[in-house]
């Protein structure tokens, strides 16, 4: 029987247009806040910002059978992802009103495996090292009980958002 999963998300737009606008820090507690809407990536796989400091961030998520892949476990995308997303925010919750980044790399080392009776996981990202044009920040998933699931590590690049944008 087949099974079927229903999400909704909002414009991402309206999040887009505030990039730059404020510090990284206060967009991120602005959306963790739930007065900006999340991007619709943590709609499609249902995980959350949980925590938001400077040079700090804390995404969370329950795996379930709707981020398998065909041998029956989380699929590898989806601890890249979660990954990505704590060491980016790390990344952006340093940076002042007008700088933007993007992601130059993500590398992921996959630790151990993760299926629905994992339970609650959690995508710690901290930043490492930040200059004026990239940044270096690590993200370590981790289980209920403190098991490293997986690790990763991502260069970002660092620019300024174009004045029209702000």
């Amino acid at each position: 029987m087949g099974r079927t999963r229903t999400y909704e998300w909002d414009d991402p737009s309206i999040t887009a247009t505030a990039v730059g606008r404020s510090s990284g820090l206060d967009f991120l507690r602005e959306m963790q806040a739930g007065h900006l809407p999340g991007p619709p990536i943590t709609a499609t796989l249902d995980f959350a910002l949980d925590e938001v400091d400077e040079g700090r961030v804390v995404f969370s998520m329950t795996p379930g059978e709707e981020h398998y892949n065909p041998i029956g476990s989380v699929h590898g995308g989806v601890y890249a992802t979660l990954l990505d997303s704590a060491a980016g925010c790390a990344v952006q919750s340093t940076l002042p009103p007008g700088m933007g980044y993007t992601s130059l790399d993500l590398t992921v080392k996959f630790l151990k495996r993760i299926t629905a009776d994992t339970g609650r996981v959690r995508a710690i990202g901290t930043i490492v090292s930040r200059g004026r044009q990239t940044a270096l920040a690590e993200a370590r998933l981790i289980d209920a009980e403190e098991r490293l699931l997986a690790h990763a590590t991502s260069s970002c690049m660092l620019f300024p958002v174009p004045a029209s944008a702000v």
